[in-house]
């Protein structure tokens, strides 16, 4: 998904070496013929978020990426992948932009399916940077918080 959405931000103008990207990640998806989206029907129907980011990936800018997903039950629904706006000054600035992002996400999930009479009002959005979980959980930085990898 990111060489895709990296390669759609040069749509406008693109140059050789786009179009050279471009044929390589065809290239990719010719030589994985069982990659795909399954949809399984017996999977659960919880909604879940992921997010990430990278910090000031943009070679041209220094901006960071901002990734996430979103799940109902083992059923992806929703992606995203966009440049952020900021130049992020940290790792935590830039994975709290991307949560930002991607619980807006979540609340527009939630909007569309009480249109068909299911709510999920307590939607786990897992992001793995310590101090994003912190400011998101407490907006006082608590010193000394332990953290797992992937908490919620």
């Amino acid at each position: 998904m990111f060489p895709v959405c990296v390669c759609a931000r040069f749509q406008v103008r693109p140059k050789q070496s786009h179009f050279q990207a471009v044929k390589r990640i065809f290239r990719y998806l010719k030589g994985q013929p069982r990659l795909g989206l399954w949809y399984p029907h017996d999977s659960p129907f919880d909604l879940l978020a992921y997010s990430d980011s990278d910090l000031g990936g943009a070679n041209l800018d220094r901006k960071s990426t901002t990734g996430g997903c979103q799940f109902l039950g083992a059923r992806l629904v929703s992606w995203q992948c966009k440049k952020q706006t900021i130049v992020s000054t940290s790792t935590t600035e830039a994975e709290y932009v991307a949560v930002a992002s991607c619980c807006s996400q979540v609340l527009w999930i939630q909007n569309q399916m009480m249109d068909y009479g299911m709510t999920f009002l307590h939607t786990p959005v897992f992001i793995d940077n310590c101090s994003a979980i912190s400011i998101v959980n407490n907006p006082i930085h608590i010193l000394g918080h332990k953290c797992g990898h992937d908490e919620q």
